[in-house]
């Protein structure tokens, strides 16, 4: 039996999928398996997969038939064989010792779950990278800016994983904020590794369509949160909307939009705004002068 079960939901990832692949077939630690599960693709990602399993057969091609992104990953409380799973998405890419990294890290009996740093890039190059907490992450944490950033940047005992009852499927944003909610709120330890595993691969996507679903599913999230006696701060509101303001401003949303969030924000905790001081004058600068701004600064200065 394989230590890692590696599982990457996929739709119409054709252009991305072998490059994410490739990078997990370089792991210097070649103890996995990987589940690629087509979600109903229209385009090769599927023959994509079916192609690296013929040179691999560490990889296992399965279809999940266009039931979302949540149904796919919970597929591993079935089929992954693993004693740890880690997640990667098909347009991101994993550094090559991320693998032997965790395999030290889960040596800790006490550790379920694991993140690192994300580096985000694009074209272009990277951009910046994300931070971790210097302590295991609680629920109070996790309110304003996500410290895992990604579900290819989680890695977690099976057993785990399966106690929790995976993702909730209903949730069409945050669905994984809401599994870190109730990994945590159940006791499970959450520890960071203070070094870059994961490239990010950064988009430009219109905000506004999602931002209704994206609330939806942090209200799903509090919700959650509230069952273990936790509920949002001010501050933990200001960084959540600086969070989205960035967004906004990386994603090209419409001026008033940007500026509503930063303006909430702002309203709702000065010094939760400001927590991360350069962050907040960059962002509130940014939403200020969107409308001059020119499109690849925008990009450069608000990347995560």
């Amino acid at each position: 039996m394989p230590r890692f079960t590696i599982v990457i939901p996929c739709y119409n990832s054709a252009a991305t999928l072998g490059a994410t692949l490739d990078s997990l077939r370089a792991q210097s630690l070649g103890d996995w398996e990987a589940l690629v599960i087509d979600d109903g693709s229209v385009d090769d990602s599927l023959d994509i997969a079916r192609r690296f399993a013929q040179q691999d057969p560490r990889f296992r091609p399965m279809r999940n038939s266009g039931k979302g992104p949540s149904e796919a990953r919970n597929l591993a409380l079935s089929e992954a064989r693993g004693e740890i799973l880690a997640f990667c998405d098909a347009d991101d890419l994993w550094l090559p010792g991320k693998l032997e990294s965790l395999a030290r890290r889960f040596a800790d009996p006490t550790i379920d779950a694991t993140y690192a740093r994300v580096a985000f890039f694009d074209a272009e190059g990277t951009r910046s990278s994300s931070r971790i907490l210097s302590r295991d992450v609680t629920v109070s944490d996790l309110l304003g800016e996500n410290p895992v950033c990604t579900m290819s940047n989680l890695a977690l005992r099976a057993d785990v994983f399966r106690a929790r009852g995976g993702l909730d499927a209903r949730i069409v944003h945050n669905e994984d904020l809401e599994f870190l909610i109730r990994l945590v709120g159940e006791g499970h330890r959450l520890a960071g590794i203070d070094e870059v595993q994961v490239m990010y691969r950064t988009s430009v996507t219109g905000l506004s369509a999602d931002l209704p679903a994206m609330a939806a599913g942090r209200l799903a999230a509090l919700t959650t949160a509230a069952r273990y006696g936790n509920r949002p701060s001010p501050r933990d509101e200001a960084i959540h909307l600086r969070y989205l303001t960035r967004r906004a401003l990386r994603t090209g949303a419409p001026r008033r939009q940007t500026l509503g969030l930063a303006l909430r924000g702002l309203g709702a905790s000065p010094r939760g705004w400001f927590s991360d001081l350069r962050r907040g004058a960059l962002t509130l600068g940014g939403a200020l002068m969107a409308p001059v701004l020119p499109a690849a600064l925008r990009k450069t200065l608000f990347a995560n």
